[in-house]
């Protein structure tokens, strides 16, 4: 059994993952915390501590550390002796942490996929840019490496997963829906690090549709959704992480990935766009100072985690499956509801946050008791649905259906 975790990353959802994995500390051991700010990384160790979140007493610890450097993160691995590394800092650090895993034979969990700051939207599928090409490397060292263990990816998957598994024999499209029907009452601001965040949305949007990769352009098709709790919304297909890895481990022709939009945020998008403040590549002023005008509008724009203590309303995430079973057409739709008001209450995050850290802490408990514990590199929806599932149910995160049968709650052996 693996115990001890080292938390890498200490914003939004590393507080969340932080609160989550001392939630169960009695089985994941030792909970480490590290980011390049030592003073985040104590701020939510004493968050942890003000809310009683640890269920047995245990060592909680925060440090300092470049997680680019290879061989400082190897180092701290050992040094701490952590088994399983939950890395939820920058996507741009996902091929440095995962390198370090290797070296040291630790378990690694990422919530999303890897990115080179100076390229956006690389060409499809994104996993086999840079993740899969290190999956025999994964298998030779017997090292579990779960890749996009968040809520989506993540969940999502786990969804079109169990869609297949006990709902459907053949699925004909899959239509992931994230919606925010929330609000935190600032001018403009993203939910979760802005780098990341306005990346997703300035290059090509990549879709799976007729078993082959289409481009279209962001904002450019739109849908409305009727969906449970938060009515109907206005979302538009973009391209998204889980589509890479559905579109070769499930025999589906056609999968999209739908966000919420609202007009102010696009106003604001297009007009930052259109000036070029979105662009990943340097400029150099006129005083011959190099900046990159993204991040210029990163520091400018609010930390997402001081959104956390006035965010209201709900978000909904989750897939639409349609196909046969038993020679019939069917629909449904799979998914969750998180509340912001209760994540904070919680965890002292908002429910973006909330929805992204607590998947990967459960992927922690499922390879700590060996469940998920592969041994080799794995996208979620390679692996059984129903533990994992499970697990959310109980953490905060529970899986609801939508069928000709009505809406109810489905119900899982973790």
């Amino acid at each position: 059994m693996k115990r001890n975790i080292l938390i890498i990353g200490a914003g939004g959802v590393g507080q969340v993952v932080a609160h989550k994995c001392a939630q169960h500390n009695d089985v994941l051991g030792d909970i480490h915390i590290a980011s390049r700010t030592l003073a985040k990384c104590e701020e939510i160790i004493r968050s942890i501590q003000e809310k009683g979140s640890l269920k047995v007493e245990g060592k909680l610890e925060a440090h300092a550390l470049n997680a680019l450097d290879v061989e400082a993160t190897s180092a701290l691995i050992r040094e701490t002796g952590c088994q399983i590394v939950i890395n939820v800092g920058s996507a741009f650090l996902n091929m440095s942490v995962l390198s370090a895993c290797i070296t040291t034979g630790a378990a690694y969990i990422d919530t999303a996929i890897h990115e080179d700051p100076l390229k956006i939207c690389e060409d499809p599928p994104w996993y086999g840019n840079y993740e899969w090409p290190r999956r025999e490397e994964c298998a030779k060292a017997g090292v579990t490496a779960i890749l996009g263990a968040g809520f989506d990816p993540g969940v999502v998957n786990a969804f079109a997963r169990l869609a297949k598994d006990d709902y459907f024999d053949k699925i004909e499209s899959i239509d992931i829906v994230d919606i925010n029907a929330g609000s935190h009452g600032r001018y403009f601001a993203t939910n979760f690090d802005p780098e990341i965040n306005f990346r997703e949305f300035t290059g090509r949007v990549w879709s799976w549709q007729n078993s082959q990769w289409t481009k279209n352009k962001m904002f450019e098709i739109r849908k409305e959704w009727d969906l449970p709790v938060v009515g109907t919304q206005t979302a538009y297909m973009t391209g998204h992480d889980e589509i890479h890895s559905l579109s070769k481990n499930l025999d589906v022709p056609d999968i999209r990935f739908w966000m919420g939009f609202g007009d102010h945020y696009i106003n604001v998008f297009t007009v930052l766009n259109n000036l070029g403040l979105l662009s990943e590549q340097p400029v150099r002023l006129h005083n011959g100072q190099e900046v990159v005008p993204l991040k210029v509008v990163k520091a400018l724009l609010p930390d997402p985690s001081s959104l956390a203590p006035d965010y209201t309303g709900k978000t909904c995430i989750g897939d639409v499956v349609k196909g046969t079973k038993d020679g019939k057409p069917r629909e449904v739709f799979i998914y969750n509801v998180a509340d912001h008001a209760e994540a904070y209450a919680e965890v002292g995050s908002q429910g973006i946050s909330y929805t992204a850290g607590v998947p990967p802490v459960a992927a922690a408990l499922l390879v700590a008791n060996g469940k998920w514990d592969v041994k080799t590199m794995a996208n979620v929806e390679e692996l059984p649905a129903h533990p994992f599932l499970g697990l959310l149910n109980v953490m905060g995160l529970p899986t609801r259906i939508k069928d000709e049968e009505g809406d109810r709650a489905i119900s899982f052996d973790a």
